[in-house]
C-alpha cells in the first residue's frame, strides 16, 4: 500500500505532541487574551467575583472561537493553525460607552446596563461580519499598509494609556465591610511606590526573558513575568483571596448572564467598523499563516475564515465575552517552531474550554493586582504600536510623500481624545461612542485620505501589499 502525502497543515499528530504544542498556544496568548475583560471589569468598577466571571467566559469564548476557525465547518473557519483572542481593537469602543454612561447616568450608572449594550453591539457585529465577509475582498484595496498601519499605530497608542493606569493602581478598590461587599470607592494608595515597583519587577523579568531565554521560554516571556509578579504580590500580602476561596473548582459559564443583550444604533456602528479593522487584521495574519504553511489562500478560504471571525464573536457576546481575532502572537509561534498542524490549535482551544470549567482558575486570575498587569500592559500594548510602525516601514514615504500628510494627520485624529479626553464634549451624545474612539476617527480619515491622494488602487496590487505588511509584522 503507498503511502499518501498529507498536508502539514492536515497532519494529525500524536496525542502527548498535539496536547503538549497545544499548551505551548494557550500560554503563549493567555495573558493577552484575559487582557481586554481585565481592562472591562476595572472600567466598570466590576466586583471581583464578577471580574472572575468575565475572565471565564472569554476563556470559554477563546476556546471554542479557535475550535471554529482551525477545525473548520462549511463555509466557516479558514482551517490553518489560528488561535483566536479577544481583539484590543475593541477595547477603545467599549471604554468610550462606558465613560458615556458614566457621564449620563452619573449616580445611576448601572455596569450591567452597559454590558448588555456591549453584548448587543458585539453580537450584531458579529452578524455583520458574516454578511460582508464574502465581499471583504472587495474591500481590501481601501486598506493598503499606509491604512492599515496608521490604524494598528493608534491601536497601541491608544491602549499605552491603560498600561500606565495599571502601573498607577486601581482607581477604585472594593468597600467590603464584615465581610460584605458594599461597592467601589476611591483607592486611597494610587501611586504608591510599592506600586511602581512591582510593576517594574515584572518590566525587568520581562526583559530579561525576552533577552536570555530562547525558544518556548522567550515566547511566554510575558506570562512569565505576571506570573513571578503575583508571586510577589501573593508574599507581600497585596493578593485578595477571597474571590477565589468562594470559586468553586468546576462550574458552567452560562450565556446571558448579565442579561439580554441590549440593542442601541450608535454602539452597533462603532462595533460594525470595529469589526471591518478586525477582519482587515485577520486578512493579514491569514495570508501570511497561509505563506507559512505552504497553503494557498484564496477567495472562498478567506470569506470562510473572516465568517468564524463573526462567528467567533456572536459567541463571545452570548457567553459574556467581547469581539474576536486571530492572535498574532501565536502566528508569530507558527513561524518559530515550524509546526503547522491546525490540530495543535484546535488542541489549544480544548485546553481553554476546560480551563473555563475552572472558576477557581479564572478568580485566581482575577486576584492578580493591576500595578502586576503595569509591567506586561507596556510591552503587549507597545508591541501593539511597534506592529503598526512595522507595517508602515514598507510604505513607500520618499517618492510618494502624500503618505506623509496621510499617516500624520490620521494619526493626529487617532490621539484627539488621548491627549484631550473631552475634545468633543459638545457633540451630539449619540456620536460619542464614534468619536471617542481614536481607532475609529484614525479609520474613518486614513482611509479617506488615502483615497483622495492615492486613489482606490488594483485589486491585486492591495493583495500583495497587505500580504508583505502581514509578513513584516509578524512576531
Amino acid at each position: 500500500m503507498s503511502d499518501i502525502a498529507v498536508n502539514p497543515v492536515d497532519e494529525v499528530l500524536p496525542a502527548p505532541r498535539l496536547a503538549a504544542l497545544g499548551l505551548q498556544h494557550v500560554l503563549v496568548m493567555y495573558a493577552g487574551a484575559v487582557a481586554v475583560p481585565l481592562i472591562i471589569a476595572g472600567a466598570l468598577g466590576l466586583a471581583p467575583e464578577q471580574r472572575a466571571i468575565l475572565i471565564n467566559a472569554d476563556i470559554l469564548a477563546c476556546g471554542l472561537a479557535s475550535l471554529v476557525q482551525s477545525i473548520g465547518f462549511p463555509g466557516v473557519g479558514i482551517r490553518l493553525p489560528v488561535m483566536m483572542g479577544v481583539t484590543f481593537a475593541s477595547v477603545a469602543p467599549m471604554l468610550a460607552m462606558i465613560n458615556a454612561a458614566k457621564e449620563a447616568g452619573g449616580a445611576n450608572f448601572s455596569s450591567v446596563a452597559v454590558l448588555t449594550t456591549i453584548y448587543g453591539a458585539v453580537a450584531a457585529a458579529g452578524v455583520f461580519a458574516i454578511v460582508v465577509a464574502p465581499f471583504m475582498s472587495r474591500l481590501l484595496r481601501l486598506f493598503p499598509p499606509v491604512v492599515t498601519g496608521s490604524i494598528i499605530l493608534v491601536i497601541g497608542l491608544s491602549l499605552m494609556r491603560i498600561g500606565v493606569g495599571w502601573v498607577e493602581g486601581p482607581f477604585t478598590v472594593p468597600n467590603v465591610v464584615d465581610g460584605v461587599f458594599k461597592g467601589m470607592i476611591p483607592n486611597p494608595n494610587r501611586d504608591a511606590l510599592d506600586g511602581f515597583a512591582l510593576s517594574l519587577i515584572v518590566l525587568l523579568v520581562i526583559l530579561a526573558v525576552t533577552k536570555f531565554g530562547k525558544g518556548f521560554i522567550a515566547n511566554i516571556a510575558v506570562l512569565i513575568g505576571i506570573v513571578v509578579g503575583a508571586i510577589i504580590a501573593a508574599l507581600a500580602g497585596k493578593m485578595e483571596f477571597g474571590a477565589v476561596a468562594k470559586a468553586s473548582w468546576l462550574g458552567v459559564t452560562v450565556p446571558l448572564q448579565f442579561g439580554f443583550p441590549d440593542f442601541q444604533i450608535a454602539p452597533i456602528l462603532t462595533m460594525c467598523v470595529v469589526m471591518i479593522v478586525v477582519m482587515i487584521e485577520s486578512t493579514g495574519m491569514f495570508l501570511a499563516l497561509g505563506e507559512m504553511t505552504g497553503k494557498k489562500i484564496g477567495p472562498d478560504e478567506l470569506s470562510a475564515g473572516l465568517r468564524a471571525d463573526g462567528v467567533g464573536t456572536i459567541i463571545g457576546a452570548l457567553f459574556n465575552a467581547f469581539a474576536y481575532t486571530s492572535f498574532s502572537q501565536n502566528v508569530g509561534l507558527v513561524g518559530v517552531t515550524g509546526v503547522r498542524s491546525r490540530f495543535v490549535t484546535a488542541a489549544g482551544g480544548a485546553i481553554l474550554i476546560a480551563l473555563s470549567l475552572v472558576p477557581k482558575l479564572a478568580a485566581i486570575v482575577g486576584a492578580i493586582p493591576v500595578e502586576v498587569l503595569g509591567g506586561a500592559g507596556l510591552v503587549m500594548f507597545g508591541m501593539v504600536a511597534a506592529t503598526g510602525v512595522r507595517i508602515l516601514s514598507a510604505v513607500d514615504f520618499k517618492t510618494n510623500r502624500n503618505n506623509l500628510f496621510i499617516v500624520a494627520i490620521a494619526v493626529a485624529f487617532g490621539l484627539l481624545t488621548l491627549i484631550a479626553p473631552g475634545f468633543f464634549k459638545n457633540f451630539p451624545t449619540a456620536l460619542r461612542p464614534i468619536l471617542d474612539s481614536g481607532i475609529i476617527l484614525t479609520t474613518i480619515v486614513a482611509v479617506a485620505l488615502n483615497a483622495y491622494y492615492n486613489g482606490l488602487g488594483a485589486q491585486g496590487e492591495a493583495e500583495a501589499q497587505l500580504a508583505e505588511a502581514a509578513k513584516a509584522a509578524e512576531h
